[in-house]
C-alpha cells in the first residue's frame, strides 16, 4: 500500500534541524519497507512567497504557483537529507526507496489558487492521484486540537465532515473539501518523534488523529 507523507515545513521550524534530519532518516529507512511517497511543506520557502505577496499584492494565481515552487525548493533539500531518497515529478511511489515529489510541473487546475489550498490539500491530491491507501501529515505538534494552542490531548478520530466544521488550526482551510471523497485514510502526526510515523506504518496506528 502506498503511503503519502506530507513533511511540514514547520517541523524545522518549530523542533529544529535535528528533529528534521532524524525525521529524514527514519523515511530513508521506512522506504526500504514501505512504498512512501513524501510531499514537501513549503517552509520558509512559502513564508517568502507570503512576504512578496503582503507587499505587493500579487494576483492569486501568480502567488500560488510561487508557493508550489517554494514547495519544489524544499522537497530538493528533503531529497538530499532523505538516504537513497530518490525524486520524482509525477505523482507516484516505487518500491524499495522512498520517493520525494517536485510538484512544480503537476496539473493543480482543480484546486484553488488560494492560500486557504497549502500543502495539506495539495499532499491530499496527490494521495487521490497516486491511488494511495493512506495519507499523513507530519506536524510539529501530535495532531489536531479543539483548541490553539494546544492543550490536553489531540482529537483521535475525526471524519471528514467534523474536520470542516471543527475547524481545527493546524491543517489549511480546504483540505475538508480535498478529503470529502478521499479513499484513503489520513493521519495527523507529530514529526518530533520519528517513531510515531514506524508504529504507524508498521502496526497501522500511532499517536495522532485520524480522519476517516
Amino acid at each position: 500500500m502506498l503511503t503519502v507523507v506530507k513533511v511540514g515545513g514547520g517541523l524545522g521550524l518549530g523542533a529544529g534541524d535535528d528533529a528534521l534530519r532524524a525525521l529524514c532518516a527514519a523515511l530513508g529507512e521506512l522506504g526500504e519497507r514501505h512504498p512512501l511517497l513524501v510531499v514537501p511543506g513549503g517552509a520558509w520557502f512559502a513564508d517568502a512567497v507570503r512576504e512578496a505577496d503582503r507587499r505587493f499584492a500579487l494576483p492569486a494565481t501568480t502567488s500560488h504557483h510561487m508557493a508550489v515552487l517554494g514547495m519544489e525548493q524544499f522537497g530538493w533539500l528533503l531529497s538530499e537529507l532523505i538516504p537513497g531518497a530518490e525524486r520524482s515529478a509525477e505523482a507516484r511511489g516505487g518500491a524499495g526507496r522512498t520517493t520525494v515529489l517536485l510538484p512544480g510541473a503537476l496539473a493543480l487546475d482543480r484546486l484553488p489558487a488560494s492560500w486557504q489550498v497549502t500543502s495539506d490539500s495539495i499532499a491530499a491530491w496527490v494521495a487521490g492521484e497516486a491511488g494511495a491507501g493512506r495519507l499523513v501529515l507530519v506536524k510539529e505538534v501530535d495532531g489536531l486540537f479543539a483548541q490553539w494552542p494546544a492543550q490536553g490531548e489531540p482529537i483521535a478520530h475525526m471524519s471528514a465532515a467534523e474536520l470542516g466544521a471543527v475547524r481545527p488550526a493546524g491543517v489549511d482551510a480546504y483540505l475538508p473539501t480535498a478529503l470529502a471523497n478521499a479513499s484513503f485514510e489520513t493521519w495527523v502526526i507529530s514529526g518530533r518523534d520519528p517513531e510515531r510515523l514506524v508504529q504507524l506504518l508498521e502496526h497501522g496506528a500511532t499517536v495522532g488523529t485520524r480522519i476517516a
